[in-house]
């Protein structure tokens, strides 16, 4: 589809809605990267959601296409919107902490408040049926501390990885202006990421970065906590074992077109189409199983995350401690959304099991899976994981958004 026939679809779409949602722009056309495959999609998609919000009318916790929140890609954003995220940023690595000095004795800031969350509770927020929804929590977490903490009028930008695949040291997000998330580190001898998916184990070789970020609004930021699982060389050992003392260093990256190459539109968007199933869609988003002759067999989710490689951004438990971390996640749980708008009756629900707890019950109630709960500690209260998985309306209405 050309540029303009897609331009001339999305407004055919935006005229097609009666009432006040026909009000509301739900995709701004950016001339620096035309629409996707997974933005059509979106756009496509937005009609079942008018359908199943008027369906749920009511049920949504007073949350409607009228008042959601709209999470933006960066790049959408203008360069003022672009500041005003990065001094919420700043604002929250000014202010203390709140985790228990005896628990987390390296947390500089609220922000590493987040980075300790991670660290501390990472199997609870990486098995099989939380790391959806749980993921979801956190970044909304996050935002909300942005929100009313730091002042912060936006909301929580996302990452669409397939604007930024070819050249992602020079994008928006990583060119190292005032308006970026920071630059890319400084060449050193960096040697890549070992996958933990899919198997085989595959490695995302360097791209060339790994050092100290010189560039942007975060080339003084300090690291403290960590590493506890990453590669990176010649950084010092954590004076604890689980990561989390003092360890103050600089900001690395290895911004890697290598791994954004495994995050590209065709790949999120065959795990979109393709996989009707929850489970086929969660192993599908893992890399699993590796697909024959990919060169890029990393999973969207791995891809998306070693985009942002070094310290801590390629340590598996340490890497919310770079800040480009939320719109990685922000990106993943837009995907996610997208794949349940597409069948949102049988699909608001489902969750990846793989046979850990078994399916939720027959029209929910106690037992397995709806007794589950995500608790992030000092970060947000233990909520039933079930009451994370509707976006517009969920969490007793405090979810309310919608991608753009």
């Amino acid at each position: 589809m050309t540029v303009i026939k897609t331009l001339v679809s999305l407004t055919l779409f935006t005229g097609a809605w009666a009432g006040p949602v026909q009000k509301r722009q739900w995709f701004n056309p950016n001339p620096a990267y035309p629409p996707d495959e997974v933005d059509m999609l979106l756009v496509a998609t937005m009609p079942k959601v008018a359908v199943w919000m008027a369906q749920r009318a009511g049920k949504t916790n007073n949350c409607t296409l009228e008042n959601a929140a709209v999470r933006k890609e960066w790049s959408d954003l203008t360069p003022d919107e672009r500041k005003e995220y990065i001094r919420a940023v700043r604002c929250l690595q000014s202010k203390p902490p709140k985790a228990p000095k005896d628990q987390v004795p390296g947390s500089l800031s609220r922000f590493d408040d987040f980075v300790a969350t991670h660290m501390t509770m990472a199997p609870m927020l990486h098995s099989p049926t939380n790391l959806l929804a749980a993921h979801r929590y956190y970044i909304w977490a996050y935002e909300k501390a942005l929100r009313e903490e730091c002042g912060y009028k936006g909301y929580q930008p996302y990452m669409n990885y397939n604007r930024y695949a070819d050249d992602p040291i020079n994008s928006p997000m990583f060119d190292g202006s005032d308006t970026s998330m920071g630059g890319n580190g400084e060449p050193h001898d960096y040697p890549g990421i070992m996958t933990v998916f899919p198997r085989p184990h595959n490695m995302i070789p360097s791209a060339g970065g790994g050092g100290c970020v010189t560039t942007g609004p975060f080339k003084d930021m300090v690291v403290s906590l960590g590493p506890k699982s990453t590669i990176v060389r010649d950084i010092p050992p954590n004076p604890r074992a689980d990561g989390l003392g003092s360890n103050p260093r600089c900001l690395r990256r290895d911004v890697n077109k290598y791994s954004a190459a495994g995050a590209r539109a065709n790949y999120t968007f065959s795990a979109i189409v393709d996989h009707p199933t929850i489970d086929s869609f969660y192993n599908r988003y893992l890399g699993q199983p590796q697909l024959k002759d990919d060169p890029n067999p990393w999973g969207i989710h791995m891809a998306g995350h070693y985009i942002i490689g070094g310290d801590p951004g390629g340590d598996f438990y340490a890497s919310p401690g770079d800040p480009a971390f939320y719109f990685h996640h922000g990106m993943l749980d837009r995907v996610w959304w997208i794949w349940q708008m597409q069948d949102p009756d049988n699909r608001i629900n489902a969750v990846p099991t793989h046979g850990n707890l078994g399916a939720p019950p027959e029209g929910g109630g106690g037992g397995g899976i709806w007794d589950e709960v995500v608790d992030l500690g000092w970060t947000a209260p233990p909520v039933k994981l079930m009451d994370l998985n509707e976006q517009l309306g969920g969490l007793g209405g405090e979810f309310c958004y919608v991608y753009a």
